[in-house]
């Protein structure tokens, strides 16, 4: 097994930390794992992107120019990295802020509205939690349990209470594409 996923959006959409708990789940169920974050310079609002692979063999390098699996969070990772899926992958994406649709028909489209689900559940941070959930129901390449233990061991101990809220938000992701 061999999943090579990039995340993609706007600083701030909790990509980069998307990535890092993917990545440390994949560590949690024995996977090799590279992580790769590249963003702009601006904390929030500038284009972010996390470059996940995750592997039962070892992975010889962390730099990708085809994806198994893309998340595309806004207009302009859409436009970047559509066609970067390989063909009978997957393309998760947000349809908010998304005006030209992607149209690719070799691959898996799916639209989540992880930002209403994020309003139904009150909170506007779980957002990426949504997503996480979502493409985990679509490409299982770690189990919740570890996302768990990962959230655990990459949240500061301030903000574990957070933790069921973000279990939750997993389910809600799931939920939306099952």
């Amino acid at each position: 097994m061999k999943e090579e996923i990039i995340i993609a959006g706007f600083g701030g959409q909790g990509v980069l930390s998307m990535g890092k708990i993917l990545a440390y789940a994949g560590l949690m169920n024995n996977l090799e794992v590279t992580w790769m974050p590249a963003y702009g310079p601006e904390q929030r609002g500038g284009t972010a992107n996390v470059t996940v692979i995750l592997s039962d063999k070892a992975i010889s390098s962390p730099v990708l120019d085809s994806f198994d699996t893309a998340v595309v969070l806004n207009q302009q990772s859409l436009d970047k990295f559509e066609s970067k899926v390989k063909p009978g992958g997957t393309l998760l994406y947000d349809p908010n802020g998304i005006h030209h649709l992607p149209t690719r028909t070799d691959i898996t489209v799916k639209a989540v509205d992880a930002m209403g689900a994020a309003i139904e559940l009150k909170n506007s941070k779980t957002y990426n939690m949504i997503l996480l959930g979502a493409l985990l129901a679509m490409r299982p390449v770690v189990d919740t349990e570890a996302v768990v233990k990962a959230l655990r061991k990459t949240l500061p101990e301030r903000h574990h209470h957070l933790i069921p809220l973000n279990e939750q938000a997993i389910e809600k992701g799931r939920s939306l594409v099952q």
